[in-house]
């Protein structure tokens, strides 16, 4: 009968050790940290001894608990990164030299175009022949159905001066109903000399044989060419 109440009375004490000893070991969570590291030397610590560490603690993350973040130190007053001078296109050198000229924003650094000759100083440059190039010519009514006056301009692009040269009309006769019944050519002479370089302007009345142009008919002069000497 004893023996039975003892089996009893050490049934009902272990839920109350197993409640006391959960009780004890609960607390606030460590949010899935374990402390690890060295423990104080010497014979091994009984139960219920506090004894502090001789070294440094460190908390060590479980598995599965959540991620921590980390913070990068602050940079000192005037410090800056490598990446961040060269995202700001900061030009480094080294102490006691001086940092290469650099062009304004915005401007493009001159290059010199490839075959491009450098003409010395007090030098002439040689001469060219004469080449004439002939504006298109302007035309305006004159006083007589086969005369017109025609402007042009000739631009001397050599270095040689023209001495002399002729230019030549191509006058075309138009019927009434805009049929074209002939061309007759006619010359006159250049506005000479033209020196090189320059652009000389000259106004010519172009006529043909009154005969040719009828009443009710006129000319157009629409292309010229020149020769010259």
């Amino acid at each position: 009968m004893l023996r039975r109440e003892r089996q009893a009375l050490t049934l009902l004490t272990l839920p109350v050790l197993a409640a006391a000893c959960l009780t004890g070991c609960g607390g606030p969570a460590r949010d899935g940290y374990a402390a690890a590291g060295a423990v104080a030397p010497g014979p091994e610590r009984r139960a219920g001894d506090n004894v502090a560490p001789r070294a440094p603690v460190e908390f060590q993350q479980l598995a599965g608990s959540p991620s921590s973040t980390t913070s990068t130190p602050a940079s000192t007053p005037g410090s800056q990164s490598p990446a961040a001078s060269a995202r700001s296109g900061a030009t480094t050198t080294p102490p006691g030299t001086t940092p290469p000229p650099q062009p304004p924003p915005g401007a493009s650094p001159s290059v010199p175009a490839p075959g491009t000759p450098t003409p010395k100083p007090g030098t002439t440059p040689p001469a060219t022949p004469a080449r004439l190039t002939l504006s298109p010519p302007i035309r305006t009514p004159a006083a007589d159905r086969w005369c017109e006056k025609v402007t042009m301009g000739f631009t001397n692009t050599g270095t040689t001066p023209t001495r002399s040269g002729t230019v030549s009309f191509a006058t075309h006769i138009i019927g009434a109903l805009g049929i074209d019944w002939a061309t007759i050519t006619t010359t006159q002479p250049l506005p000479t000399p033209i020196p090189g370089g320059t652009t000389k302007t000259q106004t010519y009345t172009v006529c043909v044989e009154s005969w040719r142009v009828p009443l009710g008919m006129h000319i157009e002069t629409r292309a010229t060419t020149a020769t010259w000497t």
